[in-house]
């Protein structure tokens, strides 16, 4: 059953100057999509809570919740923060000792 009905969220919200705008935990800096990592990552909420002392329980279980609400944007922005799409985007190369450099040209030199 389908409801056209707005989820309202007590603790989300998206900041244009914070994160790009993407959501984030509303009073700091903590993107929606970082808890859903460490969460697919095999962390229970309470060792997410243990890396992330400021946030409580109730934010960790809403941004889960916002997850599954909004699952095809969150995964097409983690998708887009890998370091190889960064590095493809932004033109960057990675380095044998594994540090992301800016690309020489090969007008450089």
């Amino acid at each position: 059953m389908s409801s056209s009905a707005k989820t309202t969220y007590r603790y989300i919200t998206a900041v244009p100057d914070i994160s790009g705008g993407r959501p984030i935990i509303k009073g700091t800096r903590t993107p929606v999509k970082a808890i859903v990592g460490y969460y697919k990552m095999g962390l229970s909420v309470e060792e997410i809570l243990e890396g992330l002392p400021q946030l409580t329980p109730a934010q960790i279980y809403e941004a889960l919740s916002y997850y599954h609400d909004h699952q095809t944007d969150i995964e097409q922005d983690i998708e887009q923060s890998k370091v190889e799409r960064l590095v493809e985007r932004y033109g960057l190369e990675v380095t044998a000792d594994g540090r992301i450099i800016a690309r020489k040209d090969d007008n450089d030199g």
